[in-house]
């Protein structure tokens, strides 16, 4: 059921240590849910320009588990977890690309949680083809 995308760690992601710095795990959990929303043939611009909703984060957790380092293959890991009015929950598991048979390691996971907004960020509901498409997804 989860959406896979796929990215090289670049070495701009890396800290003094060589470790992909703390911070770049929520912004590949944002591509990650860009592009699940993309595989249901939506897209937050649709979002944003022919409903007027924006999707802000209001929390966001990420458990570490073994570190991603320059150069690693990382699969991104996106599902719909939780939609209750105009509140939606996305989980995600980050895990380095196993290369040659090795097998595919777990390095974080978490999850981010965002309110359905007009740009005055009053709350109001995700429009019915959006839900219905995170809906069916959670169903499988």
């Amino acid at each position: 059921m989860p959406v896979t995308t796929e990215v090289r760690v670049r070495y701009a992601e890396t800290d003094q240590m060589g470790i992909v710095y703390y911070a770049n795990y929520l912004v590949w959990f944002e591509i990650g849910r860009v592009e699940l929303l993309r595989s249901l043939g939506l897209a937050y611009s649709q979002l944003e320009t022919d409903h007027q909703c924006i999707l802000p984060v209001i929390e966001a957790s990420c458990r570490y588990k073994s570190p991603a380092r320059y150069d690693d293959c990382i699969l991104i890991e996106t599902r719909p977890s939780l939609l209750r009015g105009s509140v939606v929950k996305f989980a995600y598991r980050i895990l380095r690309k196993g290369a040659d048979g090795e097998e595919v390691k777990l390095l974080a996971e978490g999850e981010t949680v965002h309110v359905v907004c007009d740009d005055q960020l009053n709350k109001k509901p995700l429009p019915e083809e959006h839900a219905a498409a995170l809906r069916a997804m959670m169903a499988e």
